[in-house]
């Protein structure tokens, strides 16, 4: 079964790019300057940010439906990010290196299933969850530190 990961939509944050630290704060965001390689996956690219680019650390709301599974967490953006992810049957690099929790929703924003797998393991996985035909979508999260990762939907 074929599936589609893609990144964000930079639109509701090009607002936030080049804002002053203490307008950031305003939006309860803050600049990030990435010292280390592979510590900052950027939501829109879907890749871990190199050492000397900028992101933007804020909250994002990754399950918007008002049923007790609504949702939000911490997560980077690459400050001037344009083109989100948009790929099938691939799995970026920020995820294929990390342990990854999957949740999978209905269309009503009920969870349905939920696991845990290296980034190397997600396609069985995936394909597990997508054949119950009630599965809408596929939140990916970085299991560690719990944050949105990506959407995942069939192709």
């Amino acid at each position: 079964m074929s599936f589609r990961i893609t990144g964000l939509d930079p639109a509701p944050f090009r607002h936030l790019y080049h804002l002053p630290q203490a307008e950031l704060a305003a939006h309860g965001a803050r600049r990030h300057h990435v010292t280390t390689e592979f510590t900052t996956p950027d939501r829109i690219e879907l890749r871990d940010l190199t050492p000397g680019e900028t992101a933007l650390l804020l909250n994002f709301t990754h399950q918007p439906a008002g049923t007790p599974f609504r949702a939000s967490h911490a997560i980077y953006i690459r400050e001037g990010a344009e083109t989100p992810f948009d790929a099938t049957n691939t799995i970026p690099a920020p995820i294929l290196r990390r342990i990854i929790s999957l949740r999978a929703f209905s269309d009503s924003g009920n969870l349905l299933a939920a696991d845990l797998a290296p980034g190397t393991n997600l396609a069985p996985l995936i394909e597990t969850f997508f054949a119950n035909p009630e599965v809408a979508c596929i939140h990916a999260h970085y299991a560690k530190p719990g944050c949105f990762a990506a959407r995942i939907t069939r192709a």
